[in-house]
């Protein structure tokens, strides 16, 4: 993979994005920033956890992005000392 629109195939049969935006340490303002910024250059993978406490702020880029919500790939990691039941809550 070499481009922003290279993927990668799942053995599920999904294609994922081969680059992303990763979102460790990144809050606020310009954890909004960088994922527009990153849509708007073409980037279609965010990467983020609960546990980096910015799913509010990416959400509000994606909402406010001009790409289409079916064309945008998260990943997203679930903290794992909660437990099965709460992350089947989550």
């Amino acid at each position: 993979p070499s481009a922003l629109e290279d993927t990668v195939r799942l053995h599920n049969g999904v294609e994922m994005p081969a680059f992303g935006l990763g979102t460790y340490l990144n809050t606020g303002k310009s954890c909004a920033s960088a994922v527009s910024n990153a849509l708007e250059a073409g980037y279609r993978l965010i990467d983020t956890a609960s546990m980096y406490g910015n799913e509010r702020e990416i959400g509000e880029a994606i909402r406010d992005s001009n790409v289409p919500r079916d064309q945008i790939f998260i990943v997203s990691k679930y903290y794992p000392t909660k437990g099965y039941e709460d992350a089947l809550a989550s």
